[in-house]
């Protein structure tokens, strides 16, 4: 039974990073239509509130749902908010360096992961584990074809994305522990409160406040040159890119992270969650047309194997590691 359940939260992990991979495709065209960083991940944190807000609704009707105990409440606001501050990071990361530099910090949380796991149980993560952490590392660097490319390493864009990088791991971590006993749709929904709140307050700081005040405009100078994303907010943002910001970004990989990390667990889970990384480039090739070299398909190939071999038990009649 354990085996069985192992290899359903691998499912639910990388149905959820696959989604996520998705994600960044949408985005990219948003991005292009003049969208801000603001206005997208706005739309997509209260589309997602909304769509999840609904399913809740439903479910209480149906069954009887169990009440979040008031201390968890606080710990899944807080917990949600990296949910909010991965996008920030990561987007503020790509403004200094190169997205393929970004994209490789962000994969550090393979072994950010397993680290943070190890310490928590208090053992040595297994060999299996770490061969499927350099494997997914060395593959990445194949799959974002980083060694033909000339990188300048801006030391603000890495350290934005070295965080981007430990948030994501905070909210693979609260999805592994943090009140198990709710469905997942019920506790994504309370994530995502923490992530709207900083979602907001980045859209107020960086957008908004600057636009309608001199004050905050002289004091955003003082953190960035970038003033072209300050303006009012275009609300069309939800009609056009809102549903499947939301549903891509907010919802399903909340909800499929949430039923799959428990049963994973932090290492293998975070293993397993490199498969957005594939997905996305696959993505790009396949809507976006962007050419895509053999070294990067072979990068994708590497981390597909990583994943494999760290959920199948050669010679053995059991899944797991």
């Amino acid at each position: 039974m354990e085996n069985k359940n192992i290899l359903k939260g691998v499912l639910f992990v990388g149905l959820g990073a696959s989604f996520y991979g998705m994600l960044a495709t949408f985005v990219k065209v948003a991005y292009d239509q003049g969208y801000t960083t603001a206005e997208v991940t706005t739309a997509q944190f209260a589309i997602g509130i909304l769509i999840l807000g609904i399913v809740n609704l439903i479910m209480m009707n149906k069954k009887s749902l169990p009440k979040v105990e008031k201390i968890d409440k606080k710990r899944l606001v807080l917990a949600g908010s990296s949910l909010g501050f991965t996008s920030l990071f990561y987007y503020l990361s790509v403004q200094y360096i190169n997205v393929s530099i970004a994209i490789v910090l962000l994969m550090q949380t393979v072994w950010i992961s397993i680290l943070v796991e190890s310490i928590l149980n208090k053992q040595i993560p297994s060999a299996k584990k770490l061969i499927a952490m350099v494997l997914v590392l060395f593959g990445t660097v194949l799959a974002t074809n980083l060694i033909n490319q000339e990188v300048e390493l801006n030391p603000k864009g890495l350290f934005w994305g070295f965080l981007a990088a430990c948030s994501f791991t905070s909210t693979m971590f609260s999805s592994n522990k943090i009140a198990n006993y709710l469905p997942p749709y019920k506790k994504s929904l309370w994530m995502l409160y923490g992530g709207a709140i900083v979602v907001s307050l980045f859209l107020f700081f960086s957008q908004l406040g600057p636009f309608y005040s001199e004050g905050l405009f002289s004091l955003y100078r003082n953190f960035s040159d970038d003033v072209a994303g300050i303006h009012s907010f275009n609300f069309s943002i939800f009609y056009v890119w809102g549903l499947p910001l939301a549903v891509f970004g907010t919802v399903l990989p909340p909800i499929l992270l949430n039923k799959g990390f428990p049963h994973t667990g932090l290492g293998l889970g975070s293993i397993v969650s490199s498969l957005e990384l594939p997905v996305s480039v696959t993505m790009a090739f396949i809507v976006l047309q962007e050419k895509v070299l053999l070294i990067q398909w072979t990068g994708i190939a590497i981390i597909i194997f990583a994943i494999i071999i760290s959920n199948v038990s050669f010679g053995k009649k059991k899944i797991g590691v």
